[in-house]
C-alpha cells in the first residue's frame, strides 16, 4: 500500500499484515495513518469520478465523505447504505448542483438540478433556517427514510435531519425529497433561476422516481451551503471518519481496487 512505508517507517508491508502493524502504533501515529489513508481515498475517488469537471469542488466532496463515513454503521458494509447524495447550495440554481454517488461502487448515479427554499434567496440561497414556517432550506446531514410514499407532489421521500439546530426540525416542517415542475431548464430560461420550494430539495419531475428509489433506505444526504452560513457539525470530525473508513477497509483493498497502490 502506498502509505505503508511512509507511516510505518519500515518499507513495504504485506497487505494482510497491515491491520496488526497499524494497531501496534502509538495512538497519534495510528490517527495520522488513518487520516492519510482517508485523504488518499477521497482524492482518488474524486479524480476517478471526474467530479471536478462537473462543478463539484474537492472540499465539498470531502466534507460529504467525512459525514458519510461517520454516519455509516460502524465496521459494516450493509447493502443500500453506500449511497451519498451531495447538494451544493453555494452554487447557482441554474447549475446542476445535486450529485448522487455510490461510494463503494465508485459511480455517479445522478447529477441534476435541485431547488432551494423560496425564503433562502433568489438564484443562489443566502439564508438558511431550521425554524417551522421559515420556508428556507436547512443545511447539514440527513438520513433517508426506509420507504417512499405518494403525497401531493407524487412519489416522495422523507429525510431525517441529523444536525441539531440546523436541520433537526425537518420532519415537523415536512421537508422531503419530491419532484416539482418548476425544477427544469425551461423555467431557468424564462426566469433566470429555478423555481423554489418551501424548504424541500425539489427535483426534476422526470428524474424524481429513479433518484428517490436509489437513495431510500437509510442513505446519507448532505446539503452544503456558502462559507458564511455558519454551519457546524459533529459529523465533520475527521478522526472518527478516518477510523470508520479504516474499519471498513482494514487492508486498503478498497483503495487499491479504485486506483491506489
Amino acid at each position: 500500500m502506498l502509505l505503508a512505508g511512509a507511516c510505518l517507517g519500515a518499507g513495504p508491508v504485506a497487505a494482510q499484515s497491515l491491520p496488526t502493524a497499524v494497531a501496534a502504533l502509538p495512538v497519534s501515529a495510528r490517527r495520522a495513518y488513518y487520516q492519510a489513508a482517508f485523504e488518499q481515498r477521497a482524492l482518488q475517488l474524486y479524480t476517478k469520478l471526474g467530479l471536478g469537471s462537473t462543478g463539484l469542488s474537492l472540499p465539498v466532496f470531502r466534507e460529504g465523505l467525512v459525514g458519510y463515513y461517520n454516519l455509516r454503521p460502524k465496521g459494516q458494509k450493509t447493502s443500500g447504505s453506500s449511497v451519498l447524495t451531495l447538494i451544493d447550495f453555494a452554487r447557482s440554481s441554474q447549475q446542476k448542483r445535486l450529485w448522487v454517488i455510490d461510494v463503494e461502487r465508485a459511480k455517479v448515479l445522478f447529477h441534476t438540478l435541485v431547488a432551494h427554499g423560496k425564503a433562502s434567496g433568489g438564484d443562489v440561497p443566502v439564508a438558511f433556517s431550521n425554524r417551522d414556517g421559515s420556508e428556507m432550506s436547512s443545511l447539514g446531514f440527513y438520513r433517508t427514510a426506509p420507504t417512499t410514499y405518494t403525497g401531493k407532489h407524487g412519489l416522495s421521500l422523507k429525510i431525517q435531519g441529523l444536525d441539531p439546530g440546523f436541520n433537526s426540525n425537518a420532519e415537523s416542517r415536512a421537508v422531503v425529497v419530491h419532484g416539482a415542475e418548476y425544477v427544469c431548464d425551461d423555467f431557468v430560461k424564462t426566469h433566470g433561476r429555478l423555481g423554489r420550494s418551501q424548504g424541500c430539495p425539489a427535483l426534476p419531475v422526470a428524474e424524481t422516481a429513479a433518484i428517490v428509489k436509489a437513495i431510500r433506505g437509510g442513505s446519507i444526504v448532505y446539503l452544503h451551503g456558502p462559507a458564511g452560513a455558519g454551519y457546524r457539525s459533529q459529523w465533520l470530525n475527521l478522526d472518527t471518519a478516518a477510523a470508520s473508513y479504516a474499519s471498513l477497509n482494514p487492508t486498503g483493498a478498497d483503495a487499491r481496487a479504485n486506483g491506489g497502490e
